[in-house]
């Protein structure tokens, strides 16, 4: 496939990057030389510097034979990632995304107007990531999770801490203990993350301290999985926003609409608290103060607080605040971290859940480069892997026999299927009929394997 990225900034940079492993023909345009020449030391990409929405530029990088172009350039001004993408539409360019500022955009009647001009898709990370941290706080024992099918099948990840009863525990017995507990538990562990390598666990697989399990289930079934690994469910009333970002003002403003008990905001600069102050609903409280220091942080009352979220725009403060307030008893702390050498350090440091914007757009933006029968992508945190849903084609191989018989990619394993409007955990003897929604569980090397599997 070849693919034309307008941007080589850290999101335009690592999609360069991931989409480069799948044998893609891809161009990677921008303006900063530097940028340019950092992308060009580190991927076998072409590159181009020029001005993203001049037409030469987009001539010379193909778009007249692009079969996808996407535009993320950082810059504040997001009208060049639209003007660029229309521009590379009308040159030729199959389908073309582009990343956006303005969540006005995203209306309706906005969206339908610029999918008339001929964008395919319009992305707003901040508010993807928000969205992301809102549904998060809904399911407080998982450290993320991920419904299909308006929560027919949940897949939740859960992380294995020093006192959990699943230690040196396999597969086998401990779906044998939960299926002693309750007999119609139906649900299937798709994946085990440890150490930063993803796995596709085996019955004899056994559990180690600090690994991430990977669990789908209905959504009835997740109360007993919960209890046996030792995670309570903590309904979450107060929430304490550290760092006033956009996306800090959208989980506040995203909270108030479900009724909390107390919502707080703090940020360290005191003309952007006056302008937090007038922008919010009165419901949410906002404080100046700098979150860095606990002694403060305690004179907020953090201890009264079920969930604490970082957003201060500093990976290492997000990060240790994080973790001061995992000490002081919090029982939920997410935080923002954008470095992806730091995703492994803040979860081994304790941190429940790592949003990072580039991973969430990665996963959006990859569907482009699959068959039309993905429905959706995502990226779960702790793993490299994706987890896709699928609708079966009539007639493709993934319909040709029971899962044990097709010879499913090794590298993957499908999870659950919804068919109508039932849903069912698939095992070996399970049978895809034609336009059944599947949802898969695959490391990055079997994603187009799998893909041809429903093609």
């Amino acid at each position: 496939m070849k693919i034309i990225i307008e941007g080589a900034g850290r999101t335009g940079s690592h999609l360069a990057k991931m989409l480069a492993v799948d044998n893609n023909d891809i161009t990677v345009i921008d303006a900063n030389a530097a940028h340019i020449r950092e992308l060009a030391s580190q991927a076998d990409v072409a590159t181009i510097i020029g001005q993203p929405s001049n037409i030469h530029t987009l001539r010379e990088a193909g778009c007249a034979g692009a079969d996808l172009f996407i535009a993320v350039n950082p810059s504040m001004h997001q009208s060049v990632n639209i003007t660029s993408a229309l521009l590379a539409k009308k040159l030729g360019a199959k389908r073309v995304v582009a990343r956006i500022g303005n969540q006005a955009y995203l209306s309706p009647e906005n969206k339908l107007l610029f999918k008339d001009m001929g964008l395919d898709m319009m992305f707003f990370p901040e508010k993807s990531a928000s969205d992301e941290i809102v549904d998060l706080l809904r399911t407080s024992g998982a450290t993320d999770t991920l419904e299909f099918a308006r929560g027919k099948l949940q897949l939740s990840v859960f992380k294995l801490d020093d006192d959990s009863p699943l230690l040196d525990m396999d597969v086998k017995e401990f779906v044998h203990a939960v299926k002693g507990l309750q007999p119609d538990a139906d649900f299937r562990i798709v994946a085990l993350s440890r150490g930063g390598k993803t796995i596709i666990p085996k019955y004899d697989t056994t559990f180690k301290f600090h690994d991430y399990l990977y669990i789908i289930s209905h959504r009835q079934g997740m109360p007993i999985l919960m209890k046996f690994l030792g995670k309570d469910k903590v309904e979450i009333r107060r929430v304490m926003i550290l760092g006033g970002s956009e996306i800090g003002q959208m989980v506040a403003e995203k909270l108030v609409a479900h009724k909390l008990d107390d919502i707080k905001v703090i940020d360290i600069n005191q003309e952007h608290c006056r302008k937090l102050s007038e922008d919010l609903p009165d419901e949410v409280e906002v404080v100046c103060g700098d979150v860095r220091n606990s002694d403060f942080l305690q004179e907020q009352d953090i201890r009264d607080y079920q969930a604490v979220l970082a957003f201060t725009g500093n990976d290492e403060v997000n990060i240790l605040t994080c973790v001061t307030a995992k000490k002081l008893g919090v029982p939920r702390v997410i935080a923002q971290v954008e470095n992806l050498e730091y995703l492994r350090l803040a979860e081994e440091l304790g941190v429940d859940t790592v949003i990072n914007k580039k991973l969430i757009t990665a996963s959006r933006i990859y569907k482009f480069t699959l068959s039309d029968k993905v429905r959706s992508v995502r990226y779960v945190s702790g793993t490299d892997a994706e987890v896709l849903e699928y609708t079966a084609a009539p007639g493709s191989r993934i319909t040709k026999g029971d899962l044990k018989e097709i010879e499913f990619p090794a590298d993957a394993i499908i999870g659950g299927v919804i068919r109508g409007g039932e849903s069912f955990i698939a095992v070996g003897h399970s049978h895809i009929e034609p336009y059944d929604r599947v949802a898969v569980f695959a490391l990055p090397d079997a994603v187009k394997d799998v893909d041809e599997m429903f093609k």
